[in-house]
C-alpha cells in the first residue's frame, strides 16, 4: 500500500464506514463510522508520502515506533493514543492492516449490552 487511493479503498471494505473531505484543505481525507460519525483513518500526504494516522492502543503504539522509523506518534493528533504509519513500503502490509483493523474497533460505537458488560 503506497497511494492515498489504495489506503482509501482499503479502509472503505469496513462495514457502515463512509469517506469524508473535512477541511477545505483536499489534501485530508477522513474515513469515519456512520453510527457515530467517528474517524478511525485520517489520510493526508505530507513529505511525498501518504500518511494514515490510526488509533492504537498506547503500549502498542509505543512498540510499534520502536519497531519501525515509518511508524511515528501522530501528526496533529493524541501522540499517545494515534500513529502517523508513513506508507513508504518500510511496513509490512499485514502490520498496517493490523493497525487500521485496531482503530476501526477502537473508535466504533460499542452496543448498549457490551457496555454493561465491560
Amino acid at each position: 500500500m503506497k497511494s492515498r487511493q489504495e489506503a482509501i479503498n482499503y479502509c472503505m471494505k469496513y462495514r457502515n464506514v463512509f469517506e469524508d473531505q473535512p477541511f477545505r484543505d483536499k489534501n485530508w481525507t477522513t474515513i469515519r463510522h456512520k453510527e457515530n460519525q467517528k474517524v478511525f483513518a485520517w489520510i493526508f500526504e505530507r513529505d511525498d508520502h501518504i500518511w494514515i494516522n490510526v488509533k492504537g492502543e498506547p503500549e502498542i503504539n509505543h512498540h510499534l515506533r520502536q519497531i519501525y522509523h515509518s511508524i511515528v506518534p501522530a501528526y496533529h493528533l493524541n501522540k499517545e493514543h494515534w500513529n502517523s504509519i508513513i506508507l513508504d513500503g518500510t511496513v509490512p502490509e499485514k502490520e498496517i492492516y493490523e493497525m487500521v483493523k485496531t482503530s476501526y474497533h477502537l473508535t466504533k460505537e460499542r452496543n448498549t449490552y457490551e457496555n454493561k458488560n465491560n
